[in-house]
């Protein structure tokens, strides 16, 4: 390089950084007050989602007992529930008072394979022998990792999946003795018919969680790499989630009926792919590149959406959450593993034309996602995302289960191109006995709560997940029609713009890709 296209190198690099600082502090980035973002997003997808296509689990043996299941075991002799007394810390025992089960008589489920479980009581404790006692106690203290000593293999009855019984890991079966008190101390028998017998027990299922670490865990590895990214051969039977679920001509499809964007749920693994930490499979990060090719090529915007951080900031299956824990934020190793994330993302997309935005978190949950927690993550991934855009915006969400919709606007105010999102679920509201009940909630409640996360000179608000879907029994398709129009007429009022939750569901009127094709609703009621 000769010494002249040197110093020009060198002035242009010099003029494009300043101009980079002075539009960070200035926000001279320019931002269009009359675009809006019209998107939809791609749910179920990068991120497991049971409700989404339930089929995907369809081929897991005992698809009952997947990690955070939440398990409960009745005596058939004694008529009493299994209880972690005190919620733990204490004994198992079989109590008296405890004939109408609540959350002391609650055991989540860790699975190690289809028989084998650590279960895990209120108090987060993991059930065990008891090493200080004679090794036939059953107590729930350990707060540690799982190891041996809380392992336990459930056997069922082939007549009946319910009635089971539990083998401790000294090799004896879980009972009820006369005193209520529970062991491993009983060698077991052959028959299951005998109501006598205090080692059967019968089992409920109170809740069942179907998301990513669900679906990787419970088929394993190999077959968990199958089921998501398999591209036929001799596999092809089995549902090559990533490849079918969302493709190309989706693409197409939302293009045509004029939306302008796309938000993708990723899950925080995806920056370890293609050798994710177990039990998470790789692959997703090919397919979230095949988006952005298929994005530019229809001409649409990206919002990445970091759908399920590391611990989990809710405690919500589509969070990957293993067992309903919400342990996200709490360490600052967490938060900076959270960060990596975020610029990788960042760094990777970031001379996409489609890229717009980065969506720092999905929905974290007060009160365990604190606002302490948040404001110092959602300053270190501003400035991550910053070091390799200028122009992409940075999405903020508020906590879910607040009070205080605005309690981020100090954290981003002053930010070049920040957003609040807010999302509005209202089948989760207070029911209303009718159709109108429900359109003046979303005229009222849900104006006035959009419009306190929308300021002149603060950051832009972001509807960022909604469905057109109510508790109103009967509803006609006329009645759907006016209740999306209704929202969509609120929520338009959003500075940044809004996203349909979503593309394809098995809820109908959670699938805006069905509401389209039958009629509910087209592009007329958002060309704005």
């Amino acid at each position: 390089m000769s010494l002249i296209s040197s110093i020009r190198s060198s002035l242009l690099s010099s003029f494009y950084g300043l101009s980079l600082l002075l539009s960070f502090y200035r926000g001279t980035v320019d931002v269009d007050p009359n675009f809006r973002i019209r998107a939809v997003n791609l749910g179920g997808w990068l991120v497991t989602e049971g409700r989404a296509k339930p089929t995907l689990f369809d081929g897991i043996i005992n698809s009952d007992l997947l990690d955070g299941s939440q398990l409960q075991f009745k005596s058939v002799k004694t008529g009493k529930y299994l209880c972690a007394e005190q919620g733990g810390g204490s004994l198992i025992v079989a109590n008296a008072n405890r004939t109408d089960p609540q959350l002391w008589e609650i055991f989540r489920v860790w699975r190690i394979n289809e028989t084998t479980f650590n279960f895990r009581v209120y108090g987060d404790q993991f059930v065990g022998l008891d090493r200080n006692g004679n090794g036939s106690g059953i107590v729930a203290v350990s707060d540690q990792t799982p190891g041996k000593s809380e392992t336990f293999v459930i056997l069922r009855n082939s007549d009946d999946l319910n009635r089971v019984r539990i083998l401790a890991p000294n090799g004896y079966y879980l009972q009820v003795n006369a005193e209520d008190v529970v062991t491993a101390d009983w060698a077991g028998s052959d028959g299951w018919e005998d109501d006598d017998d205090p080692s059967v027990f019968e089992m409920k299922n109170t809740e069942r969680m179907e998301g990513e670490f669900q679906i990787t865990n419970g088929y394993g590895p190999e077959e968990a790499a199958r089921v998501m990214r398999s591209r036929g051969g001799e596999e092809s039977d089995v549902e090559e989630h990533w490849n079918s679920f969302i493709v190309e001509e989706d693409f197409k499809f939302i293009s045509e009926n004029g939306l302008n964007a796309v938000r993708i749920p990723v899950g925080w693994w995806i920056a370890s792919d293609p050798t994710p930490p177990w039990p998470f499979v790789g692959g997703s990060l090919e397919a979230l590149d095949n988006a952005f090719l298929w994005a530019e090529k229809y001409k649409l915007n990206v919002i990445i959406d970091l759908h399920a951080a590391p611990g989990s900031q809710n405690g919500w299956e589509h969070s990957a959450s293993r067992d309903g824990s919400q342990e996200w934020g709490i360490t600052e190793e967490n938060i900076q593993q959270t960060v990596d994330v975020i610029e990788f993302l960042a760094a990777r997309y970031a001379k996409s034309p489609s890229l717009y935005a980065v969506e720092l978190i999905n929905e974290p949950l007060y009160p365990g996602a604190t606002i302490e927690a948040l404001t110092k993550y959602y300053k270190a991934g501003y400035d991550a995302v910053r070091r390799h855009s200028s122009t992409a915006f940075v999405i903020m969400p508020i906590r879910q289960r607040t009070l205080q919709p605005r309690e981020l606007i100090p954290v981003t105010s002053g930010l070049s191109r920040s957003v609040v999102d807010i999302h509005f679920y209202n089948m989760f509201e207070d029911s209303f006995d009718t159709v109108q009940d429900n359109i003046d909630f979303i005229y009222g409640h849900r104006a006035s709560q959009l419009k306190e996360v929308t300021m002149s000179n603060g950051p832009l608000s972001f509807v960022g997940e909604w469905v057109d879907e109510w508790d109103v029994e009967e509803a006609s398709k006329e009645d759907y029609q006016k209740y999306f129009k209704a929202q969509l007429e609120v929520y338009g009022r959003a500075t940044f713009g809004w996203a349909y939750w979503s593309l394809k569901h098995s809820n109908n009127h959670l699938s805006l890709q069905w509401l389209i094709n039958n009629g509910y609703v087209n592009q007329t009621l958002w060309q704005y």
